[in-house]
């Protein structure tokens, strides 16, 4: 039972460990309390969760994105509890008004992220790194609301009934670490891919102001003046209103976001389960562009001059059996079937969507000439490195392409490492050659050789060379300036295998031996070291 107690006058805080007036039992009011701990969680590891995958879409290197999101944050947390406890004897008050701005910020920083990130990418200078210093606005300001929230909420559980510090730690703790639970795994499985990055976030925020606003003016309304009431349910119908309005016109967002990014000629857009998928062009004599994830992966104007580079020079010698670990495009394998004595094609895939609409797109089937219609081309939907550990040794093939992402992309750094060519290296037949895309070599030239390194390690001979053109990993909005592309042709022996173009070959549009010749590279003096799973050099 409550004592009764003379009403505090309006406005006047509660004293200090009288208990609150609640409009229900202590039992009851503490679970209510205790299930807004569990919400306010769930809802601070969707903001977090969020932000971490947002900039690593946008700005690469997932390492560093998670690395700055999460120091920042906890950093802030513990700011923001020390800066609550001015606000301990407005616990009610504070709390609400922490749990608005905290529903506002988290709600909408994707939103705002996203539009930096696509009016503003693209024009240099300082606004280029906008969405990295806007990441760290963003944790820290949620890092700070998400700290006030604690000391508050133990204020607020001590006003229900008094109890040893201890145990109202635990069972607050408890229930925050629950919440988190339910937040981690919704975000992967249930918000990202039925609703997306915005809308789950907004609706993430949407439900924050919810449980906040109704614990505040529900449990604890006793607590508030009339006027702090008033101002607390304006305040959160507005968070609510602003929320609304953009899941609203999230869909209309993102269309205008996309033509920012890309330009006015998107004709697909669409979010596999593996990553953003944007066609543009590709119609009425447009060149076609393909963007993974903001990156463009295959550019309808120089496409040709890569893949010829990468593929043809490991399709001089014997090539029956050919296996291209990524290249879902279909690009990779229209060049290996140019070739005659082509007896089977393995394509080891991770995106099974991408495959799709590399056979069902007119543009980018036409562009890949119509590559996995042929009964020769047989798709695996599997990661790369999954698949080389289950089919060695007991596969061999004379050709391996390697058509995988940037190895500069950090979620790729298995794909780069000794022990994915060690792999690599079982599967190749007799006097077999493995060919790898490495990166840019005038832009990133310590990448680019720590790949060749990472391949001598396994045990490869490496031969590097580069062919000039546009950077296949540059983001969506970046200059295209021509650049040039960096490959490793590695084969089993002590030397590198010869750099050459096969008499008997088909005619190529872009490449000649003596290019090929002279843009062999020199390995630098300075020796790289190898690039592990446990030691990712890149």
């Amino acid at each position: 039972m409550i004592d009764p107690h003379p009403p505090a006058p309006p406005g006047a805080p509660p004293a200090w460990g009288a208990p609150a007036p609640l409009p229900v039992r202590p039992g009851t009011g503490r679970f209510l309390v205790l299930a807004c701990v569990f919400v306010c969680a769930a809802c601070g590891l969707v903001y977090e969760l969020e932000l971490v995958a947002l900039a690593s879409y946008l700005i690469g290197d997932s390492v560093t994105q998670t690395s700055v999101v999460l120091s920042v944050m906890v950093f802030a947390m513990g700011v923001g509890s020390l800066a609550a406890k001015r606000l301990r004897w407005h616990a009610a008050a504070g709390f609400g008004a922490v749990e608005a701005a905290l529903a506002l910020v988290g709600g909408c920083s994707a939103l705002v992220l996203y539009a930096v990130f696509a009016w503003t990418g693209g024009w240099g200078g300082l606004w280029s790194t906008g969405p990295r210093w806007l990441l760290v606005a963003f944790s820290l300001a949620i890092g700070l609301l998400i700290g006030a929230e604690v000391p508050l909420l133990m204020e607020l559980i001590q006003r229900i009934r008094r109890q040893d510090a201890g145990g109202a730690v635990a069972d607050l703790f408890a229930a925050d670490y629950v919440g988190a639970l339910v937040g981690g795994l919704a975000f992967p499985f249930l918000l990202l891919p039925f609703l997306g990055q915005l809308t789950g976030a907004l609706l993430t925020g949407t439900v924050n102001a919810v449980a906040g606003g109704a614990l505040v003016l529900g449990l604890f309304r006793r607590d508030l003046s009339r006027r702090a009431r008033w101002t607390l349910l304006a305040v959160n119908v507005t968070v609510l209103g602003v929320l609304g309005s953009a899941a609203a016109h999230v869909q209309d967002f993102e269309r205008a976001a996309r033509h920012a990014v890309y330009g006015a000629d998107v004709r697909v857009a669409v979010r596999t389960d593996v990553q953003e998928v944007v066609l543009t062009g590709g119609t009425h004599g447009r060149p076609l562009d393909l963007f993974l994830d903001g990156r463009l992966r295959v550019g309808g104007r120089d496409e040709r001059r890569y893949h010829e580079a990468l593929v043809h020079p490991a399709m001089s010698g014997p090539h029956a059996r050919v296996l291209i670990l990524g290249g879902g495009d279909g690009m990779a394998a229209r060049e290996v079937l140019r070739h005659t004595g082509v007896d089977r094609v393995d394509v080891v895939e991770l995106d099974a969507d991408l495959v799709r609409l590399a056979r069902a797109d007119p543009g980018l089937a036409a562009l890949n000439a119509h590559a996995y219609d042929d009964p020769r081309v047989h798709v695996v939907t599997a990661d790369a490195f999954c698949w080389l550990r289950r089919a060695a040794p007991r596969a061999a093939y004379d050709v391996v392409i390697a058509d995988l992402p940037d190895p500069g992309a950090a979620a790729g750094a298995k794909l780069y490492s000794e022990e994915f060519y060690g792999l690599a290296r079982r599967v190749l037949a007799p006097g077999g050659r493995l060919a790898v895309h490495a990166g840019p070599v005038r832009a990133r030239p310590r990448d680019f050789w720590t790949v060749a390194a990472t391949m001598r390690a396994a045990g490869l001979a490496t031969t590097a060379y580069r062919v000039p053109g546009r950077d296949p990993g540059r983001s969506a909005g970046e200059s295209r300036a021509p650049h040039d592309w960096g490959f490793v042709l590695a084969a089993r022996g002590p030397r590198g295998p010869r750099l050459w173009l096969a008499a008997g070959g088909p005619r190529l549009f872009t490449l000649s031996v003596r290019e090929l010749r002279e843009d062999v590279l020199r390995p630098p003096r300075t020796r790289l070291p190898a690039s592990t799973l446990v030691d990712p050099r890149l």
